[in-house]
C-alpha cells in the first residue's frame, strides 16, 4: 500500500486578527521555511520564538496540519522537486542542496513524502525538463 503523497499546507489568509497559537504557528513556518537546509531542531526552533516546545508542537500541528518535522521535510521536498524537474543535477547532490546528509535518507524522506523516489520522479517529470532544455538552446 503506498502513502498519499503529503500536500502543502494552507495558510488561512484574511482573517483580522490570529490567535496566540495560530500566530505562533505562523512564525514557526516561517521559521522552518527560512532554516530548511539546517538539521531539524523542535527545541531550538522553540527557543528561537520563546515558547516550551510542547505547546509549539500542538500549536503548529493544529493549524497548519502537521507536525514541524513533517512540514520541514515537505518544505526540502519541494525544493527537491524543482530541481528534480528542472535541472541535470545528481540525485545525491540534490540531496544535499536542499539540506539531506545522506542520499539514503533524502530517498527515503521523499518518497514518505511524495509518494514516489526522487528517481521515478525525475522521470515522470523528465519530459517537460527536456523541452525546456531544447527551448533555451534554441534561443
Amino acid at each position: 500500500m503506498q502513502n498519499e503523497p503529503l500536500q502543502p499546507p494552507t495558510h488561512t489568509e484574511g482573517r483580522k486578527k490570529k490567535s496566540g497559537g495560530e500566530a505562533l504557528a505562523q512564525a514557526a513556518s516561517e521559521y522552518i521555511e527560512a532554516h530548511s537546509k539546517e538539521k531539524f531542531s523542535l527545541q531550538k526552533m522553540a527557543d528561537s520564538l520563546y515558547v516550551n516546545g510542547s505547546y509549539l508542537l500542538r500549536a503548529f500541528k493544529k493549524y497548519i496540519g502537521y507536525t514541524p518535522l513533517e512540514y520541514h521535510n515537505l518544505i526540502r521536498c519541494e525544493q527537491a522537486k524543482e530541481l528534480l524537474a528542472h535541472t541535470g543535477e545528481e540525485i545525491s547532490e540534490i540531496g544535499e542542496m536542499v539540506g539531506f546528509v545522506s542520499s539514503a535518507h533524502f530517498s527515503h524522506v521523499f518518497k514518505k513524502t511524495e509518494g514516489c523516489t526522487p528517481t521515478e520522479y525525475r522521470i515522470s517529470h523528465r519530459v517537460y525538463w527536456e523541452k525546456e532544455s531544447i527551448i533555451s538552446d534554441l534561443s
